[in-house]
């Protein structure tokens, strides 16, 4: 894949920058900073609430934009995508709206072991608010569900199943069809965290047969502080509004109120129109890419980065063996070295690369382990970041010594 370092404008005035921290937040294209200005110097105005013309731009930009990343995510019906600002909200819209009509005392809720907080709290503390059974359904000595697990755990009395499409700590590509399968079998909402799926592999959300799929775009070169949820219409127009105000509002009653069709039934209050405009901006670039192109970019370095890493001794990577069954993701411990120190000494050498649980608490006891490091590549990534990265990690390793060992 030829991307060009200068198409990210924080990369191409740091040269010597080694970005590796893609899965908590992309860098993002000219492209998108572009749109992003250009709404606010030729169409900003509040959409849907005026009759002049400048704010019908707007909302025509608003929900183009909408249009264009339901495309994009393979979703036909666009009014079934609502834009919150992440994956975390969108998970809590479900999980409070949906949850909250739809689970009820004895019924079972099952997320997996593999779960950012995102997916997994909003669940647990739904299940205790209302007397549901709460269920983790663990995974295989290779970090991958364990779906003969999960077809124990989903039963008759099952209303969710939460599961995410990759996992953010270890870059676990999980098998969506079969999940959803176990799931609908048994009468279950299938509801997919796509945080980690969305910017690095096609989606199809028509096809995937998910009842939710969530998202951030953030993760996918665009925006912080824009996302959405794509859903089933049957399932949204059943789900009570989840915030009060303007725009979501059809009458309002002095004893009672009546709501607004989608997608303006859940999104209340003046949208965030700027980050959609930047969203679909950062869209039609992947699309420039091609997603296949994409996830072979990043199968091939992450295959070079296994490769190299396993040179190091002492260093232990976690989750699948081959990079065919991750994402751009590689997460490691280097012998008793803390994560964050290794971190540390490797940011002294322009190397960015996460450290910590990386909001998976669950996960990391079942690794026995207290955090990792993780490397996480992107579009704009190339071999010399690998290098780079295992050059500082052979530095680090002299430096701490016994304890790298």
């Amino acid at each position: 894949m030829n991307v060009a370092r200068t198409d990210f404008p924080l990369l191409a005035a740091q040269p010597s920058l080694v970005y590796l921290d893609s899965a908590a937040t992309a860098q993002k294209p000219r492209a998108v900073l572009d749109a992003i200005r250009d709404y606010y110097e030729t169409t900003n105005a509040n959409p849907h609430r005026g009759a002049y013309r400048l704010s019908g731009a707007a909302t025509e930009a608003y929900h183009g934009a909408r249009r264009d990343i339901a495309r994009f995510l393979g979703a036909a019906d666009a009014d079934a995508l609502i834009f919150t600002r992440g994956t975390t909200e969108a998970l809590n819209l479900l999980a409070t709206a949906w949850g909250h009509a739809h689970v009820h005392r004895g019924d079972r809720v099952v997320v997996t072991r593999l779960e950012h907080h995102a997916n997994f709290v909003p669940w647990q503390q739904l299940a205790r608010a209302v007397g549901a059974e709460f269920r983790i359904c663990e995974m295989t000595h290779d970090g991958q569900v364990d779906l003969d697990q999960l077809r124990l755990l989903v039963t008759a009395n099952t209303r969710v199943v939460a599961f995410g499409h990759v996992s953010n700590a270890l870059g676990t590509i999980n098998d969506v069809t079969d999940i959803v399968k176990i799931a609908h079998t048994a009468g279950a909402m299938a509801f997919c965290d796509g945080a980690q799926g969305a910017p690095h592999l096609r989606v199809d959300f028509d096809a995937l047969g998910v009842d939710a799929y969530a998202f951030s775009g953030h993760k996918m070169l665009g925006p912080m502080g824009i996302g959405g949820v794509v859903a089933r219409r049957s399932l949204l127009e059943a789900t009570p509004p989840y915030q009060y105000g303007g725009d979501m509002i059809e009458y309002v009653f002095d004893g009672d109120t009546t709501f607004n069709v989608l997608p303006h039934k859940f999104e209340a209050g003046t949208p965030n129109v700027e980050g959609a405009v930047g969203l679909a901006a950062a869209v039609r670039y992947l699309d420039g890419l091609g997603m296949d192109a994409v996830r072979a970019h990043e199968v091939s370095l992450t295959r070079y980065a296994l490769q190299q890493l396993a040179t190091i001794d002492g260093l232990h990577v976690q989750g699948p063996a081959t990079a065919e069954a991750r994402s751009g993701v590689v997460s490691f411990t280097l012998g008793d070295i803390h994560p964050h120190d290794l971190s540390t000494m490797l940011d002294v050498d322009g190397v960015c690369v996460r450290a910590g649980h990386h909001c998976a608490q669950p996960l990391m006891r079942a690794l026995r382990v207290n955090a990792t490091v993780r490397a996480s590549f992107y579009v704009y990534n190339t071999p010399a970041d690998v290098d780079a990265l295992v050059a500082s990690l052979r530095k680090a390793k002299v430096r701490f010594g016994a304890h790298a060992g």
